[in-house]
């Protein structure tokens, strides 16, 4: 199932999403009473995608993003694969929608793209084992880590490379029925093919990522984990419309503009 939040006159809502491109009259939306992380209702009202703005699939109160969790990846930019997770934050304020343009940001004249398998947290938990782990997932959707790659060589700690504004792109939506352990996650700049690789490539699993992440802190219900990025990485410049499709789910495609 593929759950998208969208906002149409000024509201914002949860719909199923129904159909694809080669669907006569294109995908739809069946509206759902409430939100996805309870039970929850069809309503039956249905209106055409396009007819909507397609927004953040959640608002997540923190991003947990894992570094060096593809050994290529890793490697291609001179480091060795971590003994253990290396764990960091996105603000909520890094989170942008598909479609959204991204300012390049002030602070870097090196910005890369990331993509990467997200995993969207269903139900509040904390210390989960892992065969309990797919319990309190709801789903998956794609991700691009944006980053700043000079200020993170610079400044050591990735706060502020990795967490500036609109440095989080996910979407287009949540699918919620997927197994993640062997997907396809590519990366194309322009049309251009930058970077491909398959899940079963991470170093650590989601499973793996979650107890790890869990042990230590709450997740709560639209909590995002990024999962990593293969290798292939690397600049974009104002204009480049970057896109990260991941098998069994979609595309979520951004452009990069001048910043006012």
């Amino acid at each position: 199932m593929r759950i998208a939040r969208f906002s149409l006159d000024g509201n914002v809502a949860f719909g199923v999403v129904e159909g694809d491109a080669n669907t006569e009259g294109g995908p739809v939306l069946d509206i759902i009473k409430g939100h996805p992380f309870a039970d929850f209702e069809r309503s039956g009202r249905r209106l055409p995608l396009s007819a909507v703005r397609l927004l953040p699939p959640v608002l997540p109160s923190k991003v947990v993003a894992v570094g060096r969790n593809y050994a290529e990846h890793a490697k291609e930019l001179g480091h060795e694969v971590p003994a253990d997770p290396i764990v960091f934050f996105k603000p909520s304020t890094s989170v942008a929608g598909p479609g959204d343009p991204v300012g390049y940001p002030a602070i870097t004249a090196d910005l890369h793209h990331e993509a990467e398998l997200a995993v969207v947290i269903g139900r509040l938990c904390k210390e989960v084992p892992r065969e309990r782990v797919r319990e309190v997932v709801l789903g998956y959707t794609c991700a691009n880590d944006l980053t700043a790659r000079d200020v993170q060589r610079r400044e050591g700690q990735w706060a502020r490379a990795k967490g500036f504004d609109a440095s989080c792109p996910l979407g287009p939506w949540t699918e919620t029925e997927l197994d993640p352990s062997d997907l396809g996650v590519m990366c194309t700049v322009n049309g251009e093919q930058r970077q491909l690789g398959r899940t079963s490539e991470m170093v650590r699993s989601v499973e793996d990522l979650v107890v790890h992440i869990s042990a230590a802190m709450t997740l709560l219900p639209g909590d995002v984990i990024l999962t990593g990025t293969p290798a292939g990485v690397g600049p974009l410049q104002i204009g480049d419309e970057v896109a990260v499709t991941i098998e069994g789910i979609g595309t979520l495609t951004n452009k990069v503009i001048k910043r006012d």
